[in-house]
């Protein structure tokens, strides 16, 4: 499995959400079984030798690679959603978009206070939706040592925008 090519198995969508955007689409990493295999085992193997006391993933696709790598490491998943879709006590995080502001929520009882977290999603664009993820975590007292991604677009900064949480990607693209 380690000769995979991570980007054979990524699809290209011109012009979409709009013209002039390249869209990485992870849903076909998901229709083979193969590249999703790896990309969790990938995981598994980045973070089977360091404390990870749970995995905290944002809505939704996120949480498609979260959980069966919380399965597979035997600890929590927190799920970072939308605002309205969680009926316990929340805290809340407004940020903005490129055109427009969002607001995710976590429950509070979820965090789990005084320990190590990893953040995670499918792709990291700019950043913004994690930093909005990692500020909630660390109101609630977890400590986020480390942010993950399947896929990382490094010309969007989001480096920048995360620092100094170290991330981390399975492949990167550089431009659009």
């Amino acid at each position: 499995m380690s000769g995979l090519n991570l980007d054979d198995y990524i699809r290209k969508v011109h012009d979409f959400p709009k013209k002039g955007i390249l869209y990485y689409d992870i849903t076909s990493i998901l229709a083979a079984p193969e590249a999703f295999l790896y990309c969790i085992d990938r995981m598994v193997e980045i973070y089977k030798d360091k404390k990870i006391d749970a995995v905290a993933a944002i809505e939704a696709r996120g949480f498609l690679f979260a959980t069966p790598f919380a399965l597979r490491m035997k600890i929590p998943i927190i799920p970072i959603r939308k605002k309205g879709k969680l009926p316990g006590i929340t805290l809340s995080k407004k940020y903005d978009l490129e055109y427009a502001q969002a607001e995710i929520e976590v429950h509070h009882a979820d965090i789990p206070r005084g320990k190590r977290v990893l953040l995670t999603d499918d792709l990291i664009a700019t950043g913004g939706t994690l930093n909005a993820a990692r500020s909630l975590l660390v109101t609630g007292g977890a400590e986020v040592p480390e942010i993950f991604g399947v896929v990382g677009l490094p010309f969007l900064n989001y480096k920048k925008t995360l620092d100094p949480t170290p991330v981390t990607t399975l492949i990167d693209y550089h431009s659009e």
